[in-house]
């Protein structure tokens, strides 16, 4: 069985940073053909993409993000990373990891870890 697990969410204050952690368990193929991202949906909006990373490590950022976050992939620990820098309110929300195989349409999703951006 398939596991996405997430980590890392929780309460900041705009300007300080978050790490999101995501680790793999149970795929039918290597983590490291596996496309990885993060999504995000606040509150009364679509589900958005934050972040991704290929399997050859091409990176890809919502215009919103873009300066602020890192996604990073570390293959040997079946892991996915998102670097939060300088949050601000509009990037409250539930964080999904999700794993895409390569050159297919099966995908995975975690269960979400909940980002909120308050003073």
């Amino acid at each position: 069985q398939v596991q996405l697990v997430e980590s890392g969410g929780g309460l900041v204050q705009p300007g300080g940073s978050l790490r999101l952690s995501c680790t793999a368990s149970g795929l039918a193929l290597s983590f490291s053909r596996y496309t990885m991202s993060w999504y995000r949906q606040a509150p009364g909006k679509k589900r958005e993409l934050a972040a991704g990373i290929t399997s050859a490590g091409i990176t890809d950022y919502a215009d919103s993000v873009k300066g602020r976050f890192t996604i990073s992939r570390d293959n040997a620990k079946n892991a996915v990373f998102l670097q939060m820098n300088s949050l601000n309110t509009e990037d409250t929300a539930v964080y999904s990891c999700n794993a895409r195989r390569e050159n297919s349409a099966l995908t995975y999703w975690g269960q979400g870890t909940q980002v909120t951006v308050s003073s």
